[in-house]
């Protein structure tokens, strides 16, 4: 699962293309602040802001916006940014993890427990849910880039641990400290990806359709329409034509 879920996969948002695209920028400006804060301005030697940068490049964060982040994430007034996860239920017992990075904890909180109250969902404790997931690094690419065959190939010989398709593009994942690693040697053959960051994979996945499922899809937008909100992980399982329902 990648990014927040299948259902970021779906087309289901009418409009507010440019307001997205700025919500995105912003982001990962503050990603690269904290990558910059905590291990300094050098991304061969910052994996953090490696991953950061990476995920600007995929959206196309204009070169100066990424270096203005640079520069202020290393300058004396950078803001001080806290990392916190929170886990909880939505519809049916789907679960969600919620990572935020923020500069106010009561405000994120709230925000976050309002989202969750709002669209069938609660707040659980901490590792309620983390605990049937797996932390690992996952590398993206459109399907254009390569066959599958080449891909694979590519993907074992960089030391991955597994390559597949998945909603039209190839996902590597590899143990976390071996991501950057993976994803740059998959660079020098393939280009600049369209992600290389840290993910959670669920274990088990919860069966979800109908009602509930168009409640998760709110619940999970709103959540990632909070400011404060990184990523948001989901880990419901959902047929190809209640897909194709929801994104009608």
């Amino acid at each position: 699962m990648a990014g927040h879920s299948k259902f970021a996969n779906i087309q289901h948002r009418k409009g507010g293309q440019d307001k997205k695209r700025a919500q995105a920028f912003t982001k990962i400006a503050r990603e690269i602040q904290a990558a910059v804060k905590l291990g300094g301005p050098d991304p061969n030697a910052n994996p953090r802001l490696f991953r950061a940068i990476v995920a600007g490049r995929a959206v196309n964060m204009p070169k100066d916006n990424i270096q203005r982040a640079v520069d202020r994430g290393g300058g004396a007034g950078a803001e001080q940014l806290d990392e916190i996860r929170y886990e909880g239920f939505g519809p049916v017992g789907v679960g969600i993890i919620v990572e935020c990075l923020t500069d106010n904890k009561n405000r994120t909180a709230g925000d976050v427990r309002a989202a969750f109250a709002k669209n069938g969902g609660n707040m659980g404790e901490t590792n309620s849910v983390s605990f049937g997931w797996k932390r690992v690094g996952e590398v993206r690419y459109a399907a254009a880039a390569a066959s599958e065959d080449a891909m694979l190939e590519a993907a074992i010989e960089a030391g991955a641990d597994d390559c597949a398709m998945e909603n039209d593009q190839h996902v590597v994942t590899c143990e976390m400290n071996a991501l950057v690693s993976v994803s740059q040697a998959l660079a020098k053959r393939f280009g600049d990806a369209a992600s290389a960051k840290f993910v959670w994979r669920p274990q088990v996945e919860v069966p979800i359709e109908g009602e509930p499922a168009e409640l998760l899809m709110k619940l999970i937008d709103q959540l990632d329409d909070l400011d404060d909100v990184q990523d948001v992980y989901s880990n419901e399982e959902i047929s190809e034509a209640e897909m194709a329902r929801l994104s009608a």
